[in-house]
């Protein structure tokens, strides 16, 4: 009997531990910082496929998109934030909000599909905001460019998913060096980031979009491979414009960043970018 009490009491200690784990974790998770990978190649080369940061999920207040997805594909567990925190949604507004500033790197939630997506706000509410032969227009102003040399990369298959990049030299082959034409922005708040070209794309000239109260206009820094606010919510991926209350957090900065399929791979971690400041 001692020892079935002994185990029992071992069992229920364990239980307790990750009980008390988890909800710590969710906590951290909820209110503090998310975790997010870097899958795609939308925010080069600011940001690259395989980096790793946290989101500051106060910089902006909470609402209904501060709660995260529980998505594990194994059990068929797949429940959504709104399920836990549907309760703030609604009327787009946060608690403790704070308003993002133009140029800030932002994880949201697609305001159709509640996928996460991250983008740089270059469009306020009431803003009008139009591309005009690849140069961002803002409120009628075209932005300020620098040109900056070329952005190269290997052609080769990148991250988990296993993508390419578009190149700017034509069909180069795997294992050739991919290259892009970069610029640098500066927006009109002095925000100055580095921004890709493919060449002449659907969305390089556009008529005016003007932003609605309470929403936001979002870009990829790699302007011809980015699906963003340039396209509509009717288009396949199309963004739109994004409401208030599906702004999850700010990325300040890159934690850690593998070029492999896998963070195990040691070899392919890039060094350089470990706790890297975005601009």
């Amino acid at each position: 009997m001692a020892e079935e009490s002994k185990t029992s009491s071992t069992i229920w200690e364990t239980v307790k531990t990750v009980f008390w784990a988890l909800l710590i974790a969710g906590i951290f998770r909820t209110i503090l910082f998310q975790p997010f990978w870097i899958p795609s190649g939308s925010m080069k080369d600011t940001l690259l496929i395989g980096d790793f940061l946290f989101v500051n999920k106060f910089a902006y207040g909470y609402s209904y998109a501060s709660c995260p997805n529980i998505k594990i594909e194994r059990i068929g567990l797949d429940i959504d934030a709104k399920n836990i925190c549907g309760f703030l949604d609604g009327d787009n507004t946060r608690l403790f909000g704070s308003e993002p500033e133009r140029g800030d790197i932002i994880v949201f939630r697609h305001p159709s599909n509640g996928t996460d997506y991250i983008k740089r706000v270059v469009g306020l509410p009431g803003d009008r905001i139009q591309m005009k032969e690849g140069v961002l227009n803002i409120n009628g102003e075209p932005v300020e460019l620098e040109d900056a040399g070329n952005f190269e990369e290997v052609l080769e298959a990148q991250g988990p998913l296993g993508k390419t990049p578009r190149c700017a030299n034509g069909a180069v082959g795997v294992g050739g060096i991919c290259e892009k034409e970069r610029q640098i922005e500066t927006l009109p708040n002095g925000v100055s980031h580095s921004i890709l070209n493919v060449g002449p794309q659907r969305y390089d000239s556009t008529g005016v979009y003007e932003v609605p109260e309470g929403h936001y206009f979002f870009m990829g820094d790699n302007r011809d491979n980015s699906t963003d606010s340039r396209a509509p919510l009717t288009a396949p991926g199309g963004v739109g414009y994004v409401p208030f209350e599906n702004l999850i957090g700010r990325a300040d900065r890159v934690i850690f960043s593998s070029a492999g399929r896998s963070m195990l791979f040691f070899w392919t971690w890039r060094g350089d970018r470990f706790f890297e400041k975005l601009d």
